[in-house]
């Protein structure tokens, strides 16, 4: 658990989120900023990150406590919700399966938890992980390199769907 985090602006918004200092904070603006770019912008009120509150209505939540799960949209995909009629949309969750294959199993999603909150995402391998370390300078890698990374990919490629599958 951390006391404070660090605010951090997701690249191509207008949008802060306090985030645990290090790889995992490359991690999460990386998933951010992909929904930004792929599914919609993000406005303000629209990204949760750390926090202090120890209130949480699943144990996975409590990876905000340490400031390595980020929450998008929470009011749009609640807690619980029925994915049927309040979830996202098909062609949403084929950009977020896109974005999990991204991250080769370091990022886990809420829709794929119980319960449902699709709007959850937190980093899921233990601190020291090696796989978290590699996803991460590779993801530096591609905000150095124009045309690589966020902003770049189709997701609904038949390649990049190929390797999505792979992850679900």
């Amino acid at each position: 658990m951390l006391d404070h985090a660090t605010k951090y602006q997701v690249e191509g918004t207008n949008v802060e989120v306090s985030l645990a200092k290090g790889d995992a904070a490359t991690v999460l603006l990386h998933v951010a900023r992909r929904f930004a770019y792929e599914i919609d912008m993000l406005r303000a009120g629209d990204l949760h990150g750390h926090t202090t509150h120890r209130a949480i209505g699943a144990s996975f939540e409590s990876n905000h406590l340490s400031g390595t799960a980020i929450a998008i949209r929470p009011l749009h995909y609640p807690l619980g919700a029925d994915v049927k009629y309040t979830g996202m949309s098909e062609s949403e969750r084929i950009v977020v399966a896109d974005i999990l294959a991204d991250c080769e199993g370091v990022v886990a999603w809420g829709g794929d938890l119980k319960p449902v909150k699709q709007s959850h995402f937190h980093i899921d391998v233990k601190p020291g992980d090696p796989r978290l370390k590699r996803l991460a300078a590779r993801i530096r890698g591609w905000n150095d390199t124009p045309g690589e990374g966020a902003g770049s990919i189709d997701a609904f490629a038949p390649a990049r769907r190929r390797l999505a599958a792979r992850y679900q």
